[in-house]
């Protein structure tokens, strides 16, 4: 008999966020997200809030947590493509069909109450939240920034009556500096002067993020904004999210290029590879753990790929060949082994050409699953 709680009181939501512990005990691919960021996920620090219902499911069998899931109503998103869509997140369970059939009625059941047509993920509260269900690379190491998951997972997604929506990609990149390199640098330098463009320096790192922020997410805004389940960044939002990243950023690792009025014309940056130090800590903020993660973000051997962005106007001038260059030329100078891509859209053609210069491999897919609660209006 699967018993399922919604979470409510304060011990449940411990609960909820602890359970992947439990499940991923031994599991070496597996990467913590920092404890206390999901036990924010249910407080008044959550902006999210303001423009999102929320609802957190724990199921039980025989007395013991065997699975969790959350559902977001993001009324932006449905807004912006005019649609009745609920986001499944955090969905975590053992390896038993009716465990997971349970948690997803629970959703749908939440979803249909309020007038829903659609559920649809993994997706989290925002495109800088963790989305897609690993469907190929099991053996891999996980990125801090992404989600992993047993292969069964995909089985019961199908079994509970979901099929894809869009897939994402994920490469391995590997430094090399030679002569194509070379050429790359050379034209960087004819198109900056062609645009009357300059790459952005700094030294101290606060300063450098409070002055460019605000473009930086502008750009963000105007290239991902058509893209599949991409939300606009409040001003509270972004300070979130800048909060949350900024003990990890490194300006060793941050390209942004400026016009002549210094407007953000295009950034791309690399957060060092956490990976390995969360492990450790399990995702718990404790002095240690503080102090390995400290020491990941300076001595670096993998660095993640966070993101990539360019204005529309400079698109198809060369501008993501230099954001890349100038990130890759650094990497043998910190001995970084290889670089993580961020989820690249399985249409997104533009990016993933960009992969072809470099030494790579694509070693990671993930998956966006939909169900339709009403097949009335399926493909409306």
């Amino acid at each position: 008999m699967i018993e399922i709680k919604e979470v409510k009181t304060k011990s449940d939501k411990k609960k909820f966020v602890d359970f992947p512990t439990k499940l991923y005990k031994n599991c070496k691919q597996y990467v913590h997200p920092l404890r206390m960021d999901e036990l924010n996920l249910f407080s008044e620090k959550n902006v999210s809030y303001e423009d999102c219902d929320t609802v957190y499911f724990l199921a039980y069998k025989n007395g013991q947590i065997v699975g969790r899931i959350a559902g977001i109503e993001q009324k932006i998103y449905n807004q912006k493509v005019n649609e009745k869509r609920i986001r499944f997140t955090r969905f975590d369970s053992i390896n038993d069909v009716e465990v997971a059939k349970a948690l997803f009625k629970a959703v749908e059941d939440w979803a249909r109450k309020k007038g829903m047509d659609i559920v649809h993920g993994p997706l989290g509260f925002n495109d800088l939240d963790r989305e897609g269900m690993l469907i190929e690379g099991f053996d891999e190491l996980a990125t801090f920034e992404e989600q992993y998951n047993y292969s069964y997972y995909p089985e019961l997604l199908e079994k509970c009556g979901y099929k894809k929506e869009v897939d994402w990609l994920e490469y391995k990149i590997f430094p090399t500096y030679g002569e194509r390199e070379k050429r790359v640098e050379v034209l960087a330098e004819k198109v900056l002067k062609r645009y009357n463009l300059r790459i952005a320096t700094g030294k101290n790192k606060k300063k450098f993020i409070e002055k460019y922020k605000q473009g930086i997410f502008e750009v963000i805004d105007e290239a991902y904004g058509d893209l599949h389940g991409v939300v606009p960044y409040t001003d509270k939002l972004r300070d979130q999210i800048i909060n949350q990243f900024k003990m990890f950023i490194s300006l060793n690792f941050i390209v942004t290029i400026v016009d002549e009025n210094d407007r953000v014309v295009a950034f791309g940056f690399g957060i060092p590879s956490l990976s390995k130090a969360v492990q450790k800590s399990k995702g718990r903020l404790t002095p240690f753990g503080i102090t390995r993660l400290l020491y990941a973000v300076k001595h670096p051997k993998v660095l993640d790929f966070a993101l990539i962005g360019i204005r529309k106007q400079y698109l198809n001038k060369g501008l993501p060949a230099i954001v890349l260059n100038y990130i890759m030329k650094s990497l043998p100078k910190y001995k970084i082994e290889y670089c993580e891509t961020n989820l690249n859209l399985e249409y997104n053609i533009p990016i993933q050409n960009q992969w072809k210069n470099f030494d790579h491999i694509q070693h990671k897919k993930r998956r966006c699953y939909i169900k339709y609660l009403n097949e009335n209006k399926k493909g409306n």
